[in-house]
């Protein structure tokens, strides 16, 4: 009525967005417009009220809001598109895990853990959403995110990677700040991989989550769970790699049967995070390396000893080279039985 009064005074619209309504004991989010109505003469006839219903529109939005940038879900709300039904879509997903997670919660304690991990997961949520990424859920301390849902972009594989660069080195960040607090580091393996997947809103009348399923995620998941085997902190499928547009500082790790499939699938490693400090004589690394993983698939392994032993003369913790020394050992002494084409089979998740 106070509102009703000024326009009636200054004969001047007045708008209120995102108001609480309450109507026959429902509370209702509103936009609410009061109008004068004047005649053609100028003369005052009265006022008028127009009552739009967002309650919906609300809901939707903070829904949304949980999974993806708010102003993704803006645009995503203009646009009318029913994004929460199953579609079927080519999308990057990643996942993360922190490493020793059970050793780090045993000497927290229960309120230090929720503490530590609502502060890690602020750092890596804003690294994904800055990329345009989706959070899809946490599951423990683990992140399992998507690039190219609800929206695709171009260079979603790129986004994809940087966001994963980006996490390792906030992480790293963040360590000085923990370590100047007498706080143990935190570590984390990273796998990504572009497939297709169906997203939608899947689960009971009582209880939905809009989520992505799918082949494609299971080998992202698989890729974060092999970064431990191969001593790396970024890991990614040869079908994201094939579809980057940026350049990077990437080698070709190992092709793989991850546990449940058949068909060999290649992977890479992301090296961008690293400085000279941390990885020095990088490239000239990778390239021995190269050359030694070429040997290796070839079954020459003398040569591809010799190789992986000139990368670790320039860069001695380099825990991958000294992985396929203990492979090229292992192989010298047990030939392979069947054709040896360098594929390894990877026995767990």
């Amino acid at each position: 009525m106070e509102r009703l009064k000024k326009v009636g005074e200054t004969q001047a619209s007045d708008i209120v967005v995102d108001a609480e309504l309450i109507f026959n004991g429902d509370t209702l989010s509103v936009n609410l417009t009061a109008l004068p109505l004047i005649s053609p003469e100028k003369e005052r006839l009265g006022s008028m009220i127009m009552i739009e219903d967002i309650s919906s529109e609300k809901r939707m939005k903070s829904t949304m809001s949980r999974y993806m940038d708010p102003g993704i879900a803006d645009q995503l709300l203009e646009s009318g598109e029913d994004i929460l039904g199953g579609k079927n879509v080519e999308a990057t997903l990643l996942f993360s895990d922190i490493r020793s997670f059970t050793t780090l919660t045993e000497e927290l304690g229960a309120q230090g853990t929720v503490a530590f991990l609502n502060e890690y997961f602020s750092i890596m949520v804003d690294c994904i959403q800055r990329e345009g990424g989706m959070l899809d859920k946490f599951i423990g301390d683990a992140i399992m995110a998507a690039f190219g849902i609800p929206i695709a972009h171009d260079d979603d594989e790129d986004r994809a990677v940087r966001a994963a660069i980006s996490m390792i080195v906030d992480m790293r960040e963040w360590n000085k700040t923990r370590i100047s607090d007498g706080k143990a580091p935190v570590d984390m393996g990273i796998g990504m991989n572009t497939g297709a997947v169906v997203t939608g809103n899947i689960g009971s009348p009582k209880r939905m989550d809009y989520t992505i399923i799918g082949d494609g995620v299971n080998l992202a998941a698989r890729l974060e769970s092999a970064c431990k085997k191969y001593s790396a902190r970024i890991l990614i499928s040869e079908f994201t790699r094939k579809k980057l547009r940026g350049t990077y500082r990437i080698r070709d790790v190992d092709k793989v049967v991850v546990k449940g499939k058949t068909v060999p699938v290649g992977v890479c490693e992301v090296l961008d995070y690293h400085t000279e400090e941390t990885f020095p004589n990088l490239m000239e690394v990778v390239n021995y390396f190269s050359d030694g993983v070429n040997f290796y698939r070839e079954g020459k392994w003398d040569k591809a000893v010799s190789s992986f032993k000139k990368a670790l003369k320039l860069h001695p913790e380099d825990k991958l080279s000294h992985t396929y020394i203990e492979r090229c050992e292992f192989l010298k002494q047990n030939p392979p039985a069947e054709k040896w084409e360098g594929v390894w089979v990877m026995d767990s998740k």
